[in-house]
């Protein structure tokens, strides 16, 4: 938290002004850009971005299974048995919500079926920024893997809190890379 102390000389309206925002045109355009770019350099266009946007000069966009492992051992017991805890709250939640199938006999010979099919590979997007969010990994993986997802692939921005790894490697996270923004989706 950043805070000001009154004097005369403070620019009360440069602290009162809004922070300016980009036109949702702009925004678009700059996306679109950045799809442009990923689709035609692949890899060599995520190096660009990461190093461009985040500040990352990095080696490896894919986390290795031992990172996540070491993040995973390292982990406090306490906060361990905390993410389980509220992972198996989630769980439980989503196992409620689960659909059994449907199968109705419309007319004789006549049969209709609802039935829930998963699809084979999901990507999570877990923003970075000043707090770990942890929780919503949990929130997006354990609904994927009770969906019957048999791939769940993790994106986050470079520099990835333990925590994050940790929490990936505890719920078989089946790749995780470093890389953010529009160019990670």
């Amino acid at each position: 938290m950043k805070r000001e102390v009154y004097s005369p000389e403070l620019d009360i309206e440069h602290l009162l002004a809004r922070p300016t925002v980009r036109s949702s045109e702009e925004v678009e355009r700059v996306v679109a850009e950045i799809f442009d770019a990923v689709r035609n350099s692949g890899d060599a266009a995520l190096y660009r971005y990461s190093e461009q946007l985040d500040g990352a000069r990095l080696h490896s966009l894919r986390v290795s299974p031992e990172r996540m492992e070491q993040a995973s051992r390292a982990l406090p017991k306490a906060l361990r048995r905390a993410v389980e805890a509220a992972g198996e709250n989630i769980r439980c939640f989503h196992v409620a919500q689960r659909r059994e199938p449907l199968v109705v006999e419309t007319t004789p010979g006549i049969v209709c079926e609802r039935r829930s099919v998963p699809i084979e590979r999901v990507g999570l997007y877990i923003p970075g920024g000043s707090a770990p969010l942890f929780s919503t990994l949990l929130m997006l993986a354990i609904p994927a893997e009770l969906a019957g997802c048999r791939e769940r692939v993790l994106v986050s921005p470079p520099d990835l809190h333990p925590i994050i790894l940790a929490v990936a490697h505890l719920l078989e996270i089946t790749e995780v890379y470093e890389v953010g923004g529009a160019q990670a989706i």
